[in-house]
């Protein structure tokens, strides 16, 4: 009886881990959303001008991309929306490319408001005890309809902050970095091997992939090499992973649409595969450099997530 009982108390601790995990990575998404849409909604009139006007060349064009996914917080939605200005004939092939390159750049801004939550217990808890009053604060501005997107706005970054406040308990509470199966499983895979830099990077593609969301999967990594569970260059790898895997979207978006929009969506889709190719020639020498860069020693898992906002940046620039 004693036996099964520990057996049922486990279980209960394992289903309440994985369901503050799914819980929090859902408030990560629904923040995202959230302020994305809000986002949109206020410059979304100005965007169709501007991205006719800002992309004369290709460096407005990487511009315009970088300022518009930085203010929407989604690539997807800057590819997406660029996709279907080439559909209907607003942006040339080579102008939208521009833009696309541009919003890979923008994204990186993502990683770096995630690491601003996790990279240390200080920060970590100045930022989330911002979100209780941002709440009343949001609540109060939707209820003046004169201010509402803004609300909806302040109301997506709370959620989001939230979300990853939540991982990062999650992931400390866990232990990861002290448990033996975990430890184990990651050890199994020889760091320096090219087999397991493909293996992780594949799986950092299908997770993006399946959860439709690079943000996500990027959080679920910085909580991993944080705790010291996974070593730095599996991470990494999982982040070159999520930039293929985030590629889906626009190519699905793209199947009913005209040859040149087809043809963006590829673009994005090949431009990255590139990209990923030619890291991996350099990977150890530039993940090091990284490391420099970021002044992770290799003694303080918590700059972790620093350091892989740092490759993110890099490797998109």
């Amino acid at each position: 009886f004693c036996i099964f009982a520990k057996v049922m108390e486990d279980s209960q601790s394992v289903f309440f881990v994985v369901f503050r995990l799914l819980g929090a990575l859902a408030l990560l998404i629904f923040g995202m959303k959230r302020m994305s849409e809000a986002l949109q909604k206020m410059a979304g009139p100005q965007l169709r001008h501007v991205l006719g006007r800002m992309t004369t060349n290709r460096l407005t064009g990487v511009l315009t991309g970088v300022l518009v996914t930085a203010a929407v917080q989604s690539s997807t939605a800057t590819t997406v929306m660029t996709v279907s200005f080439v559909n209907a004939g607003l942006l040339t092939l080579a102008q939208a490319i521009s833009v696309i390159m541009g919003a890979n750049i923008g994204t990186t801004l993502t990683a770096w408001i995630m690491s601003a939550g996790m990279v240390g217990s200080s920060v970590a808890f100045s930022v989330t005890d911002l979100i209780w009053p941002a709440f009343v604060v949001a609540m109060f501005l939707i209820y003046r309809k004169k201010h509402e997107t803004l609300g909806d706005f302040l109301f997506g970054i709370s959620f989001l902050f939230l979300g990853l406040g939540t991982l990062r308990q999650t992931g400390t509470d866990m232990n990861l970095g002290e448990n033996p199966a975990v430890l184990a499983f990651f050890s199994s895979f020889d760091p320096n091997s090219f087999t397991t830099t493909i293996l992780f990077l594949l799986i950092g593609g299908v997770l993006t992939m399946c959860v439709q969301s690079s943000a996500a999967v990027m959080a679920i990594t910085m909580i991993l090499c944080s705790s010291g569970a996974l070593p730095i260059y599996q991470g990494i790898a999982l982040v070159m992973g999520e930039n293929i895997g985030t590629t889906v979207t626009s190519n699905l978006a793209a199947l009913s649409a005209s040859t040149q929009a087809r043809r963006a969506a590829f673009a994005h889709m090949f431009f990255n595969l590139f990209g990923v190719c030619w890291i991996l020639v350099i990977f150890h020498p530039f993940i090091d450099f990284v490391c420099n860069l970021a002044g992770y020693d290799g003694t303080n898992p918590d700059r972790l997530s620093v350091v892989l906002a740092t490759f993110h940046t890099c490797f998109n620039l």
